[in-house]
């Protein structure tokens, strides 16, 4: 009933995300094999800069000694989400052997953020074993810095593109699913929060619609591929990425989670689209643009069924599920939903209305037009990006928008960040002081809050994006996200004044709930706790 009390509950998690690929480098070092970004980023042209993901930040060697887990400690974060590299795991796919020394890498990675930022928290908050010692009494417990972990981010061994066309087949299944085997024997003693896929509309769409993506398939009038059909692929791929969830899952479900005690989802990219009139049509067009973007995969992984808007409109283009795949998705579903959201669009009916060329108007993209502006005037303030404009109220919306579709699955807001253009390694006041990146999150969280406090919505934590400046996909170096800048010719880490907002954030929205007991001297701890 305070109204200044934090919206955030007590076991709500703080982090920063990242992904194998962009922060990792070591592309072949310790038997990893090749995947479709190291081939894709070595054909001339497909980055902006004509770099690639070979060194990344070299998070892979750094992460100890340049300290990045003491960056994460300082800040004062409780998770961490970061995506296992499915080629260093298992170069060959199921047609090879398991890599042992990928398993120890991430082993190292998993062990070394449990141990840091130890700190007492409310018992309840988390599943640290605890000896039966002194439990009448005591209600905290010592933890660190959990893991958030995704099985693939964009990311799959180049051996299953060139054996059978990778997500195009129905063999992809077996393959992922033996890749999820591996991940929960390894590591879910101690990983209890797993993610199948982040962002696969992002991966079909780019991958498979316009071609700017690995495997660089579509159709002349949506890119510029030698191979490809942007009107049927990207629903072949995403309906076997869709099985390919429930088939790890089935996995999780059967063999480890009881056990384990985790739980396992699948991240989402999701756009805010706001109808550009009151009119029923425009309305119905944002409801198509929802249906055609991130209900494509949640509605068949909740609801055993693709959205009625895309059954409607692509008939025949739209693969079906047998019978035997309905009792599988019904049967598995998902723990919670993760929701990557950073920017918002206006959308305008082009079913039933004249409606004039660009993104979205098309029958394979459900007849909405997407547009950043309405009567000349943009959503929100633009950035670096093409694509991202500050429209902090979309946090809220979207939110609502999945709790009320979804009978407010437990969610969690797995990446939110701003970019900037900064080609330039150097440090200035401007870099460092990224006043735009802290009213961008700012006004974010503070929406999220919104969100929990007004509307109730089950969001179980906020991870930003992103702790450090990375290789962006095919901007290659040129935007940065991170609350550390990074030089990219040395690999050294500065914290940003963003790093000191979001420290100071994480504090004031903690401090109420992280309380030393007074009655436990803290050089007795290691006699009454047993860690993991």
């Amino acid at each position: 009933g305070n109204p200044n009390a934090s919206p955030f509950p007590s076991n709500f998690l703080f982090g920063t995300a990242s992904s194998s690929y962009q922060f990792e480098g070591a592309f072949l070092s310790d038997g990893k094999g090749l995947n479709n970004w190291d081939v894709f980023t070595h054909k001339p042209g497909n980055i902006m800069d004509g770099s690639n993901g070979d060194t990344a930040v070299d998070h892979y060697h750094l992460y100890q000694a340049i300290e990045d887990l003491d960056l994460m400690q300082d800040i004062g974060v409780n998770s961490y989400r970061f995506s296992i590299s499915w080629a260093r795991i298992l170069p060959k796919g199921r047609f090879g052997s398991v890599n042992k020394a990928g398993i120890h890498h991430y082993n190292k990675l998993i062990n070394s953020l449990l141990l840091k930022g130890l700190s007492l928290v409310p018992l309840y908050v988390t599943q640290v074993r605890v000896s039966p010692m002194y439990l009448e009494d005591l209600t905290f417990c010592v933890t660190g810095i959990q893991p958030f972990v995704s099985l693939t981010h964009y990311d799959i061994p180049q051996e299953l593109e060139n054996r059978y066309g990778a997500w195009l087949s129905s063999q992809v299944q077996e393959d992922f699913k033996y890749h999820a085997d591996i991940c929960f024997k390894y590591f879910g003693d101690r990983v209890k929060y797993w993610t199948t896929f982040n962002e696969p509309n992002v991966a079909v769409i780019r991958g498979y619609r316009s071609g700017i993506y690995p495997p660089s398939r579509c159709s002349s009038s949506f890119g510029n591929c030698s191979n490809g059909d942007s009107e049927k692929e990207p629903f072949i791929a995403a309906h076997n990425i869709i099985l390919s969830h429930a088939a790890a899952v089935d996995v999780y479900r059967t063999k480890y989670q009881k056990q384990q005690g985790g739980s396992i989802g699948i991240v989402m990219n999701a756009i805010w689209y706001e109808p550009i009139s009151n009119s029923l049509k425009d309305k119905q067009a944002a409801e198509r643009a929802q249906a055609f973007y991130m209900n494509w995969f949640l509605d068949p992984i909740i609801m055993g069924k693709y959205p009625k808007e895309m059954q409607e409109i692509l008939d025949s283009n739209l693969p079906s599920f047998s019978n035997h795949d309905q009792e599988k998705l019904n049967s598995t579903g998902l723990d919670f939903i993760g929701i990557n959201h950073y920017t918002s669009f206006y959308t305008k009916d082009c079913m039933f209305s004249v409606c004039e060329q660009g993104p979205g108007n098309t029958k394979t993209e459900g007849f909405a037009l997407r547009t950043a502006t309405k009567n000349g005037v943009f959503i929100g303030e633009s950035t670096a990006l093409d694509w991202l404009f500050v429209h902090p109220q979309g946090m809220e919306k979207i939110i609502t928008y999945v709790k009320e579709r979804y009978n407010n699955i437990p969610m969690f807001i797995t990446e939110n960040g701003f970019c900037e253009n900064d080609k330039s390694d150097s440090l200035t006041e401007e870099t460092v002081n990224d006043v735009n990146r802290v009213e961008y999150i700012s006004g974010y969280l503070v929406a999220l809050g919104a969100a929990l406090r007004r509307k109730g919505a089950d969001v179980r934590g906020y991870f930003l994006w992103s702790l450090l400046d990375n290789f962006e996909w095919t901007l290659g170096f040129t935007i940065r996200f991170g609350l550390h800048h990074v030089d990219f010719s040395t690999l050294k880490r500065t914290p940003r004044g963003s790093a000191t907002w979001y420290k100071q954030f994480i504090a004031n929205h903690t401090a109420e709930k992280i309380l030393m007991p007074q009655h436990y001297p803290g050089n007795q701890l290691g006699q009454h706790f047993n860690t993991i």
